[in-house]
């Protein structure tokens, strides 16, 4: 049954805006609190008292998107069900970090028992990133149009071959191809994780959510060198590939008989797409007579249900209780490996090279390029400061051992860890308190202040480990500035994926794939450019130039706040037609 906290009531703000038919709708402004204040009293209106649009609410919070009232739909999903498949996609995302940050730990083995210089481990991990962008943008159609659960399958399947070709080594060519595998390996972290996430909780939890998805890219990030070390030091470098390999071979059996597919065609089961945001297929044909192109302000015709029109109880109720009768999936059905999608033509092989195409187009929406960029620049500075740990901390005067060097990356997850729930779960209390303070109306901008903080901390983390590592200080400034980066890591991926993902709700996967090509195309560069700067011009100055970009990009939050919204109704159009087109080939 569906999740019996849900309640149907009025409410008194303007829930109408959250509906994409409606012309006053901008994606990113939502409608999400059910109360609002009353200014010149400054009293609290109680929204019982409405006799508005009836929507589902949870406490003052208005549900986003609406669920149906299908027990087979992922918003209501049980606790239990939902943290199940919860902790599956969060392992997956710590374990295929962890995957791709292991080859360093043993590349000093690597040069001395096959000759593969530092030089060509440097091109792997290049490779690597690659590897996940492009990955990430070839398999997003796969998602949209067969499910998401055999992306996930894909994904583990060529990271155990990419974990098998690394435990086999013996080459420069090996080492580079297995890289690319288990690069492509991660490529589900970068935009399935986020859509299944979005697709089992609501909005206003985002945040919280993507604090345990930042968490978890944390944790394989900066463990998987240590615990590689620590395989190496105990088993031989070969077990790094071999411990892999066991691993992904019992996660590809937790996915197919576990894991739950969360594709779901909500508007089955919904008369209209109420305060939903996402454009029902089979209203796509009426939308474009109606209209001249997606977001004209062209009058809706009276045929049209304006949800502001809704207050016939009886007609509301009856949207939600279509779902009703819907009656509980079979295990079998739950668990298939491919759920095709209700708008697949034939084997959908047109249909996938039209995505594709289509998905070109997210590199126009500035909030795409500027995620991207908060997100690349922390993989940027990850290669910057392992490769610092790697070249410099081995040799006197630190002359660490390798568990040591791993160690140093302890530092950096506890600063992650601070900055995932800085950014996280407390971004979502800010929002809502900000949509209090503004009638109900969330605007995708408010976590963005979450931004400013690590824009003044992460930078002087940089140039507090630089300095220290070239003045041989004692560990703790040192550490402490890798505490720093850390922080900034956690904040930069938790707000900018969130932003992105409040902006354009309806455009998730498409949305969380730009971001996924930027940030590993800046990490593949700077990764080329990494050894030759640090040599050029030494750590200090080095860091200082990069602490000043990451200063640039953070602070330049302030733009997105101030300008934000008038790009959001700028590309209003652009998302429109986007989700009309993906949703009706």
């Amino acid at each position: 049954m569906p999740d019996l906290d849900f309640i149907v009531s009025p409410v008194q703000t303007k829930v109408e805006i959250n509906d994409q038919e409606n012309e006053e709708f901008i994606p990113g402004t939502l409608n999400i609190y059910a109360g609002t204040l009353d200014y010149e009293s400054g009293d609290r209106k109680d929204p019982s008292t409405s006799t508005g649009p009836k929507v589902k609410t949870k406490g003052d919070i208005i549900l986003f998107p609406q669920p149906s009232n299908s027990c087979n739909d992922p918003l209501n999903w049980t606790t239990l069900r939902k943290f199940k498949n919860f902790i599956i996609i969060i392992f997956i995302t710590a374990f295929t970090a962890a995957t791709s940050n292991d080859a360093g730990a043993v590349q000093d083995l690597l040069n001395e028992l096959y000759g593969i210089s530092y030089d060509s481990m440097n091109n792997s991990a290049g490779v690597l990133f690659l590897g996940i962008g492009f990955g990430t943008l070839f398999l997003t159609p796969l998602a949209s149009l067969y499910g998401r659960k055999v992306t996930y399958f894909i994904c583990i399947f060529l990271g155990l071959i990419g974990s098998v070709w690394f435990a086999l080594v013996k080459s420069t060519s090996s080492a580079i191809w297995s890289q690319l595998f288990v690069g492509i390996s991660e490529s589900c972290a970068e935009a399935q994780v986020q859509l299944s996430l979005s697709e089992m909780y609501f909005a206003h939890n985002l945040g919280s959510v993507l604090t345990f998805y930042i968490l978890a890219t944390s944790i394989g990030t900066y463990l998987g060198p240590l615990l590689a070390s620590v395989i190496t030091a105990n088993l031989g470098f070969r077990w790094v590939g071999w411990v892999a390999v066991f691993i992904s071979a019992g996660t590809l059996i937790v996915i197919w008989f576990v894991m739950d597919e969360t594709l779901f065609d909500r508007n089955r089961f919904m008369k209209h797409d109420v305060y939903h945001g996402v454009s029902p297929a089979a209203s796509i044909e009426s939308h474009k007579e109606k209209s001249d192109f997606p977001g004209s302000k062209k009058a809706i015709t009276p045929d049209v249900v304006r949800s502001h029109e809704i207050v016939d109880s009886e007609e509301v109720d009856s949207t939600f209780e279509e779902g009703i009768n819907d009656p509980p999936a079979s295990y079998w059905k739950r668990t298939a490996m491919i759920t095709l999608a209700s708008n697949l033509k034939g084997t959908g092989i047109k249909q996938y090279f039209v995505q594709l195409k289509l998905l070109l187009k997210v590199f126009l929406y500035p909030p795409v390029i500027y995620s991207g960029l908060c997100w690349g620049i922390q993989n940027a500075l990850l290669t910057f400061y392992l490769t610092v740990e790697d070249d410099q901390y081995y040799d006197p005067p630190y002359s660490y051992g390798n568990i040591a060097v791993g160690i140093m990356n302890v530092p950096c997850l506890i600063g992650a860890v601070i900055g995932c729930f800085f950014a996280g779960t407390l971004s979502d209390h800010f929002t809502i308190f900000m949509a209090k303070r503004n009638n109900g109306i969330q605007e995708a901008e408010y976590r963005l202040w979450f931004l400013f903080p690590p824009a003044i901390i992460a930078p002087v983390g940089l140039i507090l480990f630089a300095v220290g590592t070239d003045n041989v200080w004692s560990w703790p400034p040192t550490y402490i500035g890798l505490g720093f980066i850390g922080f900034g890591y956690g904040c930069s991926g938790d707000v900018s994926m969130s932003y992105l993902m409040d902006a354009y709700p309806s455009l998730v996967i498409e949305m969380m794939t730009g971001v996924a090509v930027i940030n590993n195309v800046m990490g593949c560069i700077f990764t080329f450019c990494c050894s030759p700067w640090l040599d050029a011009l030494g750590n200090t100055k080095t860091f200082i130039i990069l602490a000043v970009i990451e200063f640039v990009i953070m602070a330049s939050a302030g733009f997105f706040i101030w300008y934000g919204k008038r790009i959001r109704i700028w590309t209003k159009s652009w998302y429109l037609e986007f989700c009309e087109i993906r949703d009706g080939i």
